[in-house]
């Protein structure tokens, strides 16, 4: 995709404007993105060269989070909200490792994630995926089209992965988590994480691509706040923490640096 070409949605994507889950892809070692994509992720690594090795821990935390789900908790629903562009270890790929039968439902408004929901449906036959064009801002829609593949009078885990940076208004984050999670039942599980304030050039770096990109803006939010997307359910251990510390194993080098992008996982009672 980096060479321009739009695929089958041709008219629907503006490569003219760097996408979120473009730059993301890019940073992550990914193909799908368009120049405009790549010129915005390299001006975030000029002022925060850290920036890649944070997008690379946040995708691991992911496969955590999931693998926890799936494995230890027996959770075999996932709504995948913000899901960005197919990359290796999707929420599928994990969950169906641990148990083939897991059902999954992606959610993204990008038209290139469209373009590529393919890949994401690639299930294994026990089991089941569903891909949904439609924005984190429209839940009752989203809850809606996913009750067409999932049971959601059976626990799910929602995952809220680097998605409520892009809505600026913290209330307006919260009563988006309030209304989704209203419509699962209790064993539900929400894991989330977003950027945080705890790196000034981070800050920095973010504050540019806001001003300078053409993209949709980006928050990043202190730990305290990001905390309180988890207000009234049971926070699992180690709480709200840099994701590069979420429950990785300690080796005899000991734990990685953390980067500044925070989160958790929490069940609703």
């Amino acid at each position: 995709m980096n060479d321009g070409g739009a695929g089958p949605v041709d008219g629907l994507i503006d490569n003219t404007r760097p996408h979120s889950a473009r730059i993301w892809n890019y940073l992550a070692g990914g193909k799908d993105y368009y120049p405009v994509d790549a010129a915005a992720a390299e001006r975030v690594l000029s002022v925060f060269p850290g920036m890649r090795d944070m997008t690379l821990h946040s995708r691991a935390f992911i496969g955590r989070v999931v693998r926890h789900l799936a494995g230890e908790v027996g959770i075999r629903q996932f709504l995948d909200i913000g899901t960005g562009l197919p990359t290796q270890d999707n929420t599928h790929e994990v969950a169906q490792r641990v148990a083939p039968e897991c059902r999954i439902v992606y959610v993204d408004n990008d038209p290139l994630v469209l373009a590529h929901a393919e890949a994401l449906l690639t299930s294994d036959p026990a089991g089941s995926c569903a891909y949904l064009h439609a924005d984190v801002r429209e839940p009752e829609e989203i809850l809606r089209q996913a009750e067409k593949t999932l049971d959601l009078s059976r626990p799910v885990g929602l995952m809220l992965m680097g998605i409520l940076g892009l809505v600026p208004d913290a209330d307006e984050a919260r009563s988006i988590i309030a209304r989704l999670l209203a419509a699962l039942p209790p064993g539900s599980y929400l894991g989330l994480n977003d950027g945080a304030t705890t790196d000034p050039a981070y800050v920095e770096a973010i504050r540019r691509h806001n001003a300078n990109s053409g993209a949709v803006p980006y928050t990043p939010r202190d730990p305290e706040q990001i905390t309180t997307f988890f207000d009234g359910l049971d926070l699992l251990e180690p709480g709200v923490v840099s994701c590069s510390h979420w429950r990785l194993e300690v080796t005899p080098f000991g734990l990685p640096d953390e980067v500044a992008v925070w989160g958790g996982l929490a069940r609703k009672a």
